[in-house]
């Protein structure tokens, strides 16, 4: 790897070649720029996630293995729809100037990831859970009908994976004792970036010279705490299923049930009863503690855990 900054792969005009790294923009950024309404617009997502049990505890770093090790499935899926959109949408003039493949797709190193964790035949052990089905969905539909909001999306996730996501790595590294030389985590590494703050001030610059109106940079704005909103339902439901595994490590039985036995030992019932939901409706964490029992299908909780580390990510940025 090169000591300099490599030039962005597609679409970087000589003038811009001279100035990347130089980020002059920014002594004159404005209130209208894109990435300072993002970074306004969302900061009370950043400070409502940032406040999850589940985010203080990862910061912490109280995560057990297991579940780090599963939350590359969720990587996969997540990346593997949000770079499809953006191949989709590579020429489309709202997009364009933002689509960097050989500096940012995740989706080659996650392979990698995929196999480290799960065996060659890893695509036949894995599925999307629900949560993170929602997500992609939405990253779909962005990118099929309102490809103008994709920005919304790469940036929550690609900067953040440059800026916390790093410390991010390290923490497992040492906490989960994964090895020092990147096996597990291939996810973090960016090969083609020498200098990720130079980047990252690249990207935004690019981010900012969009031809966007205001109200369609608001609607990107809104799409970005949409993303957050998304991430804490599974911050929640991450939460629940974390207190029923560690209940079953204590009693040393599995509280879970499908209508059958004491109801009052489900934790989602007792939640549903205080709502006042229909007696009906089913447990979600009972699959994915059976799930956890079989070595060869852990995979469920892999979406809970996955979209936490990117949005985490942005508290370093």
């Amino acid at each position: 790897m090169s000591t300099e900054l490599e030039t962005p792969s597609e679409g970087v005009d000589e003038s811009e070649k001279r100035g990347y790294g130089e980020p002059e923009w920014k002594n004159h950024a404005k209130q209208t720029d894109l990435s300072e309404l993002l970074k306004d617009g969302t900061k009370e997502s950043h400070d409502r996630a940032e406040n999850t049990q589940f985010v203080k505890d990862f910061l912490k770093g109280h995560i057990k293995k297991d579940l780090f090790k599963l939350a590359t499935t969720a990587l996969y899926f997540t990346y593997s729809a949000l770079e499809e959109e953006m191949d989709r949408n590579k020429s489309h003039p709202a997009f364009a100037p933002l689509y960097f493949p050989t500096e940012l797709h995740r989706k080659e190193a996650l392979t990698k990831d995929m196999e480290y964790f799960f065996g060659e035949d890893w695509r036949e052990k894995v599925k999307c859970s629900e949560a993170t089905q929602h997500y992609v969905d939405r990253i779909h539909y962005v990118g099929q009908h309102e490809p103008e909001l994709l920005v919304a999306h790469a940036y929550t996730r690609y900067m953040g994976d440059l800026s916390g996501g790093q410390v991010l790595k390290k923490v497992a590294q040492r906490i989960l004792k994964l090895p020092s030389t990147g096996e597990g985590t291939q996810f973090y590494l960016f090969e083609n970036i020498d200098n990720a703050q130079q980047f990252k001030q690249f990207y935004r610059a690019r981010m900012n010279a969009l031809d966007l109106d205001l109200k369609t940079k608001e609607k990107v704005v809104e799409e970005a705490n949409r993303a957050f909103e998304y991430n804490m339902q599974i911050f929640n439901e991450l939460d629940k299923a974390g207190s029923l595994l560690a209940k079953e490590s204590q009693d040393g039985e599995l509280l879970i049930h499908d209508g059958k036995g004491d109801i009052r030992k489900c934790p989602y019932y007792a939640a549903q009863q205080g709502k006042g939901a229909h007696e009906g409706s089913a447990c979600p964490f009972k699959n994915v503690l059976v799930v956890l029992r079989q070595p060869n299908l852990q995979l469920v909780l892999a979406a809970v855990v996955a979209l936490a580390s990117g949005l985490m990510a942005w508290y370093f940025m």
